[in-house]
């Protein structure tokens, strides 16, 4: 019992630290993380904070990694309320724009997108993005003459551009844009399927 609180404490205090800086990063940017603007925000010392985390910069890393695995968790709700293939990876790759449109920016994100929770995040983001690409491929609703790995990487980093767009309008005209690329084309019944050949190799 007293392990079971001890652990419940810790995990309110880490959750109280990471929260205040998520809201620190929305309202002033990641600059405004410091320790003595945590201590303030979420009502918990310093001296308690520096228990949990070594500095503010660890925090960060903490909040966007929170971050990162609450945004596929929404993308996977997201497919799953979709009543086919097509409309699942229209809703996904929508929802992922918009996601990346709330992102920081600037030099301090970019050094959170290179740490290696980054990396794993991707690679989960990708994994389940070529689920939905290849179930929409196998629909007929997206193009089968270009491999599955090739049409999510073209579709991550295309809609990754999305953190530096602030009109809602310029965001959906950059989702139909990616979504009009992916189209099958009248002519691809004659050309070879490179997703049955990969799954082949």
């Amino acid at each position: 019992m007293w392990r079971d609180t001890v652990d419940a404490h810790r995990l309110a205090v880490r959750k109280a630290v990471v929260d205040a800086a998520g809201s620190l990063v929305r309202e002033a940017g990641p600059g405004a993380v410091t320790m003595s603007n945590l201590a303030d925000r979420a009502g918990i010392g310093r001296a308690t904070i520096y228990k949990y985390f070594p500095d503010a910069a660890s925090v960060l890393l903490a909040w966007h990694s929170d971050q990162l695995h609450r945004h596929l968790d929404r993308l996977v709700e997201v497919r799953n309320q979709a009543s086919d293939p097509g409309q699942a990876l229209r809703l996904v790759l929508a929802s992922y724009a918009g996601l990346s449109s709330a992102q920081p920016v600037g030099e301090l994100a970019a050094a959170l997108h290179r740490g290696s929770h980054a990396a794993e995040a991707v690679d989960e983001l990708r994994t389940f993005l070529s689920d939905v690409m290849l179930a929409a491929v196998s629909s007929g609703a997206v193009r089968a003459d270009v491999p599955t790995d090739e049409l999510v990487r073209y579709c991550v980093h295309a809609l990754g551009a999305a953190g530096d767009v602030a009109s809602p309008d310029v965001l959906d005209r950059l989702v139909q844009l990616v979504l009009t690329a992916l189209r099958p084309s009248p002519r691809e019944a004659q050309t070879p399927d490179l997703h049955s050949r990969a799954a082949g190799d």
